[in-house]
This record gives C-alpha cells, sequence and structure tokens, in this order.
C-alpha cells in the first residue's frame, strides 16, 4: 500500500513539475509579446510625434504664404495706383474701374501720398504723352 502512494505522489509530482514548466513557457511568451507590443507602441508614439512636427511645420508654412500672399497683393494694389497716371498715346482713356464689393482696405502707404493736384500743371502735362 506505501509502494502504491509513493508511485502516485511521484507520478504527482512529475505532473506537477510538467505543468510548472509549461506554465514558465507561458510566462516567457507572455513576457515576449509584451516587449515586442512595448516596442510597437513605442514606434507608433514616435510617428505620432513626427506626424505632430510636420503638421506644425506646414501650419507655419501655410501662414507665411498667407502673409507672403497679402503682401503681394498690397504691392500689386499700389503699383497699379503708380502706373495709373501713365498713358500712351492715341490710348482711350479707361473708363473708372466698378468698384469692388470686397474692396481691400488701402494701405496706408497710399494715403500718405500727396494728390496729383498738389503738382504742378506742367509736372502732369509731361506724362500724358512719352
Amino acid at each position: 500500500v506505501g509502494a502504491k502512494l509513493a508511485d502516485g505522489a511521484g507520478a504527482t509530482m512529475t505532473e506537477i513539475v510538467s505543468s510548472v514548466n509549461r506554465v514558465s513557457q507561458l510566462i516567457n511568451e507572455i513576457a515576449t509579446a509584451t516587449a515586442e507590443q512595448s516596442s510597437g507602441i513605442a514606434q507608433a508614439n514616435a510617428a505620432v510625434s513626427q506626424l505632430d512636427k510636420v503638421t506644425q511645420q506646414n501650419a507655419a508654412l501655410v501662414e507665411e504664404s498667407t502673409a507672403a500672399s497679402e503682401s503681394l497683393r498690397q504691392l500689386a494694389v499700389e503699383m497699379s495706383h503708380a502706373v495709373s497716371v501713365f498713358r500712351l498715346a492715341g490710348a482711350p482713356k479707361p473708363a473708372p474701374a466698378a468698384p469692388r464689393l470686397n474692396a481691400p482696405a488701402r494701405a496706408p502707404a497710399l494715403a500718405s501720398r500727396p494728390a496729383r493736384a498738389a503738382l504742378p500743371a506742367a509736372a502732369t502735362e509731361e506724362w500724358k504723352e512719352f
């Protein structure tokens, strides 16, 4: 009877050791998978950070482009005003431009220019023809 119990206890101990080994292998596999997931999450985090950085750079470039565009628009208005005093010989007098609905406010530099009426008549006469 004692030998049977000893054999049964030995078999049970062998099964326990085998089960512990399987559990140990599973824990190692879980640890490996966790490390891989952690690495993947770190890579995803780095990619999101890079996207955020590029998005901020793009937003700054859009702001710069908008400012440059507005500056060019103002310069075009100033240049148009500056060359409007010139007339080609034989060219018909241009019709007054229709007011724009969304006309931008004039640049301060235009307001500080002297009016044409302030120029002497001789000065305006010499620019009528080339």
